[in-house]
C-alpha cells in the first residue's frame, strides 16, 4: 500500500492514470503527448513507479508496448479503510494475465485487470471454475459449465435465474480460460452482445498473478463501464477469498 499511496502522490503520474482511463492500451508515444513539457525519459520513469505499484500493467503487441490501467490496488486500499472503519467491503474479484509461449498469437486486450495473490496457481484457478467458490466473490453468482472447448459457462444468481452466459474458447488449466461473457441482467447490456474475455493465471516472484483481459470492447459502451466498476470489486473479493479464507459480504 505505501508503493499505491507513492505513486499517487503526483500530479503527473495522476495525470497518466486519467489518461488511461479515459482510452485504456496506451503507447509511451501516446502517453508523452499527456504531459507536454516532459522528456520521453521523465514519462517513462513515471510509468515504472506506476507499474511497481500494479497500478499499470503492460502488454507486448509486436514491437509497441501497451499501457493499461489496473484499479484493482486502489479497490483493495479502498476496502481496507473502508472496512476497518465505515462499514463491512462489498463483493469484489480478481484478475489475471499471462503470455503462453508458442502457439497461437495472443490478442491484444482492449481492458486489463490483475491481482497477485498469495496462494498456489491452482487454487487460484479453483477459484475461476468452481461454483462453490466463486458465490464467494463473484456477487453471489455460480459458475456451472463443463469447460469443453464450445460449452456453454453460465452464471446462475442465488435464486436460480441466469444471468450471464457464454462459451468456452480456450480451456488450459491451471492458466488460462477464454470464453465469451453475455451479461443478462440488463436489457441494454445484453443487447450489445457478448464480450470476449480471458481469465489467466501465472506465478510472479513466488505470487500468483491473477489478470482478466477483455477483447474487441468499445471504451464508450455499456458493457464496458459496467465491468470496468464491476471487476475491482470481483479481483479484490477472489483475493480476500484466497488470503484468508474468507468472502466479502454479498
Amino acid at each position: 500500500m505505501d508503493d499505491v499511496f507513492r505513486a499517487l502522490d503526483d500530479p503527473h503520474r495522476r495525470r497518466l492514470l486519467d489518461g488511461l482511463f479515459e482510452a485504456d492500451g496506451r503507447t509511451l508515444g501516446e502517453l508523452c503527448d499527456l504531459v507536454p513539457g516532459m522528456t520521453r525519459q521523465g514519462v517513462m520513469n513515471h510509468l515504472r513507479v506506476l507499474e511497481e505499484a500494479h497500478l499499470v500493467s503492460t502488454v507486448r503487441d509486436g514491437r509497441r508496448k501497451l499501457h493499461y490501467l489496473n484499479p484493482v490496488p486502489i479497490r483493495l486500499v479502498l476496502d481496507r479503510w473502508i472496512s476497518k472503519y465505515a462499514e463491512p467491503a462489498v463483493e469484489a474479484l480478481a484478475a489475471l494475465t499471462t503470455s503462453l509461449e508458442g502457439g497461437t498469437p495472443m490478442p491484444t486486450p482492449s481492458h486489463r485487470y490483475e491481482t497477485y495473490i498469495r496462494c498456489t496457481p491452482e487454487a487460484a484457478w479453483n477459484a475461476i471454475v468452481d461454483g462453490d467458490l466463486t458465490v464467494q466473490y463473484f456477487y453471489g453468482n455460480r459458475i456451472d459449465s463443463t469447460f469443453e472447448v464450445g460449452a456453454e459457462v453460465p452464471y446462475f444468481a442465488p435464486d436460480g435465474s441466469k444471468v450471464s452466459s457464454g462459451e468456452v474458447l480456450v480451456f488450459d488449466p491451471p492458466h488460462r480460460l477464454e470464453m465469451t461473457f453475455l451479461p443478462m441482467w440488463d436489457a441494454d447490456l445484453e443487447a450489445e452482445g457478448p464480450a470476449h474475455t480471458a481469465w489467466i493465471v501465472d506465478e510472479v516472484n513466488g505470487l500468483t498473478r491473477v489478470a482478466v483481459e477483455y477483447y474487441d470492447l468499445p471504451s464508450e459502451s455499456k458493457r464496458a463501464a459496467d465491468f470496468m466498476s464491476g471487476i475491482p470489486f470481483i479481483v479484490a473479493g477472489m483475493k480476500t477469498l484466497l488470503e484468508t479464507g474468507e468472502g466479502l459480504p454479498q
